[in-house]
């Protein structure tokens, strides 16, 4: 690893980022409807979150808060992945905090990687890990730099600049109908619409939640229960969608069985709304984030249950 000038780091994990496939769904979406994957699994991380992590460690890199300190963040697991891949390839220390619900193959990645990890109540979900990383920021500020993924502009500008723009390279001049994604920190929804908002005004863009907001779709906020991120900009979002628990699990073992995708719960309530949004308005185009690899998951009651 090296470091240019301006003190921002180069390493060639940092270029290996991003430019994921986009893959055609061949038996689900109804006739005459295309809907594409955003597959994010495909990134060295594993998920869409190494996108935003890769921006936030190159700010704080480039204000000089980083390698001195050890970055500080709250995780429901992927962001923190990404955030330890990048620390133990640029030479600085992770503190996550997470809660202790999240699936035990992300926490066994997390240490494989290095990460100090601190798990909060499970039944506070994200909000208490939040409010967990918030704590020791403020009370140990010499030792932490607290990122905060659902503060940090540089989450969404990932997205704005990277999702957004490779999307429509890769529709190569194909009208896009509607561009679907869950709401976490939100970052990946408000980049990308941010982008779409400019370049594909006509595109109707969809913010995914659970239906309440005690649910088992790890990764994504019921807002109407949580703790709002400050990045969110709920003026681009043109449809909501909620869908449960259950509805998300089926349709992921759709994908895996109807696809060959075997990707995450999130995903699965992302494709559920897509369909509903493809019935409700006739969008003929659709492209559909889907965060991550259901590797991550194979404890999980979805896949427990599987006869």
């Amino acid at each position: 690893m090296s470091r240019t000038g301006a003190g921002l780091p180069v390493h060639p994990l940092l270029d290996r980022i991003g430019h994921t496939p986009l893959v055609e769904l061949q038996r689900i979406p109804p006739p005459g409807v295309t809907i594409h994957a955003k597959i994010e699994a495909a990134n060295p991380g594993g998920s869409v979150k190494d996108r935003a992590a890769r921006g936030i460690v190159l700010d704080a890199f480039g204000r000089g808060l980083l390698p001195g300190r050890r970055l500080l963040d709250s995780t429901s697991g992927n962001t923190g992945i990404a955030y330890a891949m990048l620390g133990a390839a640029l030479g600085f220390g992770v503190t996550l905090c997470l809660p202790a619900s999240a699936s035990p193959e992300r926490k066994r990645i997390l240490r494989m990687y290095g990460a100090e990890v601190i798990e909060t109540d499970a039944a506070e979900g994200s909000d208490g890990a939040q409010i967990e990383a918030r704590e020791l920021a403020r009370t140990q500020p010499q030792r932490f730099v607290y990122v905060d993924q659902y503060a940090n502009a540089a989450n969404p500008l990932a997205h704005e600049t990277g999702t957004g723009p490779e999307i429509l390279a890769q529709l190569d001049g194909r009208p896009l109908d509607a561009f679907v994604a869950g709401l976490g920190t939100t970052g990946t929804f408000v980049g990308v619409s941010r982008f779409l908002r400019r370049a594909s005004p006509g595109t109707l863009r969809v913010a995914v939640e659970p239906h309440e907001g005690l649910h088992g779709i790890e990764g994504l906020k019921h807002l109407g229960t949580a703790i709002v991120p400050e990045i969110f900009e709920p003026d681009l979002v043109g449809r909501h969608e909620s869908v449960a628990t259950e509805a998300a699990y089926a349709m992921t073992r759709r994908l895996a069985r109807e696809e060959g995708l075997l990707v995450g719960v999130s995903s699965g309530a992302a494709l559920t709304a897509a369909l509903r949004v493809v019935e409700a308005t006739g969008a003929r185009t659709v492209v559909v984030i889907c965060p991550d690899s259901g590797e991550r998951y194979l404890s999980s009651r979805f896949i427990e249950d599987l006869a």
